[in-house]
């Protein structure tokens, strides 16, 4: 079993990490500084990882169907997701393949998420409950 899911977009602005930073209380200013962001060595303004997560885990709940539906989600984060300061911001594209089903019902996805065409996070996989 190898079914494909339709991939599922995100925009994310700066706007975004704003909020974001205000709800998880993570006020780091790699996530707002341009200026200390690019001085430690990454590309601009990052994204928060537990941010792009939440966004694999929106993905994910859609396919299900319903939040309880997801029983795990993991993901391993590889590349930060650059945030220009425009009113576009940048996309990230989440996807699955559907990798199997387990003894119990549920269907086992590996996932994919994807900035700019760079995969930003690796090993990342999810089980889902049987509806």
């Amino acid at each position: 079993m190898s079914d494909i899911l339709e991939p599922q977009t995100f925009r994310v602005t700066r706007a975004d990490l704003v909020r974001y930073a205000g709800a998880s209380g993570d006020f780091n200013p790699i996530h707002w500084s341009e200026r200390t962001a690019t001085s430690v060595g990454l590309p601009g303004v990052i994204a928060h990882g537990m941010f792009t997560m939440a966004l694999v885990g929106r993905a994910v709940t859609h396919w299900a169907g319903a939040p309880d539906a997801v029983v795990e989600l993991s993901v391993r984060f590889s590349k930060p997701v650059p945030v220009p300061d425009t009113d576009e911001g940048t996309e990230v594209v989440v996807s699955a393949t559907i990798k199997g089903v387990t003894d119990e019902g549920h269907t086992r996805l590996s996932l994919t998420a994807t900035c700019g065409g760079d995969k930003v996070l690796s090993m990342s996989q999810a089980l889902i409950r049987k509806r």
